[in-house]
């Protein structure tokens, strides 16, 4: 099992990052429609989170975990991660991205949380867990890592 963070930048945080994707978010979703949009998100599971992917594959969850602390500690976000006996919950109860680009852009697309959905999706479409997503609230959401019923 891979405790490896392909991904674990430090310094400074730029949070305009988020600015930018919803931008493209939307002119991806008007331009190409929702079809383009969710390949870039699936590619985005697959190809960028290609090592979290494995494992997840591999039936580990450990570094999505590493994964999720070391972002949402880095960008301050208000969470908690649960690790019961049979699934993983994350409580995500201010998220520092939505939130900073609804202060850029008066309030973020509508489909800006579905790189989260859909990137999830992709992440263990092909292990054996499931990876569910709901949108709680402005900027908030729970997300529930469980093992498929064989």
């Amino acid at each position: 099992m891979s405790t490896y963070l392909r991904y674990a930048e430090e310094g400074d945080l730029h949070l305009d990052f988020h600015g930018a994707n919803n931008t493209i978010i939307d002119y991806v979703l008007k331009t190409y429609g929702a079809e383009a949009l969710e390949e870039i998100f699936r590619k985005l599971g697959h190809d960028v989170y290609r090592s979290i992917r494995e494992d997840l594959e591999r039936g580990h969850s450990a570094q999505l975990l590493a994964h999720w602390s070391h972002f949402f500690d880095r960008e301050q976000c208000d969470y908690d991660i649960e690790i019961g006996e049979d699934e993983i919950v994350l409580t995500m109860r201010r998220c520092t991205a939505w939130h900073h680009v609804a202060k850029l852009v008066g309030h973020p697309s509508p489909h800006f949380c579905d790189q989260t959905i859909s990137t999830n999706r992709a992440m263990v479409a092909a292990s054996p867990f499931s990876l569910e997503t709901e949108i709680t609230g402005p900027g908030s959401c729970r997300q529930v890592l469980k093992r498929r019923e064989p």
